[in-house]
């Protein structure tokens, strides 16, 4: 039996539609419980939220134990890679406490939970300020962390320069640890087992489900270290599957799901391996505010990706032809690859993809508004075609660090 312990939340995105409550306990428990396991979650909810997790436990055959709460936790996004809104009670606030054999910890929003365990895996799960394992008094003889490289760094504050294996070695030592699982995007995933580092790939998946994906690899990880008997690396490696095919379905497996789900895994290219920045070019009109908005937020997601963006409205600038155009196919000509914003179907982005295939360049396509009539030629041209925007961003960064 492996005890949950962390938030459960409503999620609530807009594009696309999603409205359901889960958070990083509810979805763990309910990821645990679908692939065979025995889990008991520990979590404090309000009673609307009582209602749903209670008959999701029953439907999936884990077990709740809540501690009762006067208001619940919404998280607002707008995409799947956008920084949520948080609404919740400024008073809500709670300390949960378990003592067990084995433990799946989870950072709260709402909180923190004081654990004590033989076996314990924790996962941060906060992008500003990750707390320390043994901050809040928490003790486990056997420790694994599980975290992605943004908190890894936070955590080692003199982290910069350091190598993975090092900021992994480095952790382990100060968190006592024996297992350090540092998520590295494109990657793949590091694992540092007492002393000895090994690494497993990231998958490419058509679509990707962002939201609570972490969640999941945390969950699959915790149930092979925890309770299947498995290596760190073995767990991370059936892990790093499982997320996948919640990143591709938005659905969890079970043990026949995942033997037949067959991702390509993601092979960077030596180059990138070695520190190489990608160069994107960013094709998309900019003529209302909504163009200007759509070309700022895929800007910053594929900045915060590790990409090299060119972007002709912030660094060309409007103009008149014999200002921007060269300019702008200078930028396509020096890119790797090009993200084209499709909708509207603008001359210029179409002039643009059409120059990025002459000279070979991959083109990733992102429109959830035209035919398959109006994109005939980009599909004929071999671009990648997609009508969501977060797989589109993943799709792009993909192309990039393979080349």
């Amino acid at each position: 039996m492996i005890i949950v312990v962390g938030g459960i939340y409503r999620e609530r995105c807009m594009c696309p539609a999603w409205d359901d409550i889960y958070g990083s306990a509810g979805r763990a428990a309910t990821a645990i419980a679908r692939f065979g396991g025995r889990a008991e979650l520990h979590a404090c909810v309000d009673s609307d939220t009582q209602v749903v997790v209670e008959a999701r436990a029953a439907a999936e055959g884990f077990a709740f134990n809540l501690t009762t709460s006067q208001a619940g936790v919404t998280f607002e996004y707008i995409h799947g890679l956008a920084t949520p809104d948080i609404r919740r009670d400024n008073h809500a606030s709670s300390q949960l406490q378990v003592s067990s054999e084995k433990v799946l910890r989870f950072g709260m929003i709402n909180g923190t939970a004081v654990v004590h365990a033989e076996y314990a895996v924790f996962d941060p799960q906060n992008a500003e300020g990750p707390e320390s394992f043994h901050a809040n008094g928490s003790t486990a003889k056997h420790l694994a962390l599980v975290l992605n490289r943004h908190e890894a760094n936070l955590l080692i504050p003199e982290s910069n320069g350091l190598l993975p294996e090092e900021i992994a070695a480095a952790l382990a030592k100060l968190e006592r640890a024996e297992v350090v699982v540092i998520k590295m995007g494109p990657l793949g995933a590091l694992v540092y087992d007492n002393g000895v580092i090994s690494s497993v790939p990231a998958y490419r998946t058509e679509h990707v489900w962002k939201i609570g994906s972490g969640d999941t690899f945390a969950a699959h990880f915790a149930l092979g270290w925890l309770d299947n008997g498995l290596s760190a690396h073995e767990a991370a490696s059936i892990a790093s599957v499982a997320t996948a095919f919640y990143c591709e379905t938005q659905g969890f497996p079970d043990r026949t799901l995942l033997a037949g789900f067959k991702p390509r895994a993601l092979q960077p290219s030596e180059r990138y391996r070695n520190g190489y920045v990608p160069k994107v070019y960013l094709a998309g009109p900019f003529f209302t505010l909504a163009q200007h908005w759509m070309v700022g937020q895929a800007r910053r997601d594929l900045i915060d990706m590790g990409m090299d963006v060119f972007s002709p409205y912030h660094d060309v600038g409007l103009g008149s032809a014999e200002e921007v155009v060269e300019k702008d196919l200078e930028g396509v000509r020096d890119c790797d690859v090009l993200f084209a914003i499709g909708d509207g179907l603008d001359s210029g982005t179409i002039y643009e993809i059409g120059y990025a295939r002459a000279l070979n360049k991959p083109v990733v396509f992102y429109a959830e508004n035209e035919s398959d009539q109006d994109k005939k030629m980009m599909e004929g041209s071999d671009c990648r075609i997609t009508d969501d925007y977060v797989s589109a961003v993943y799709q792009m960064v993909w192309e990039a660090v393979e080349l």
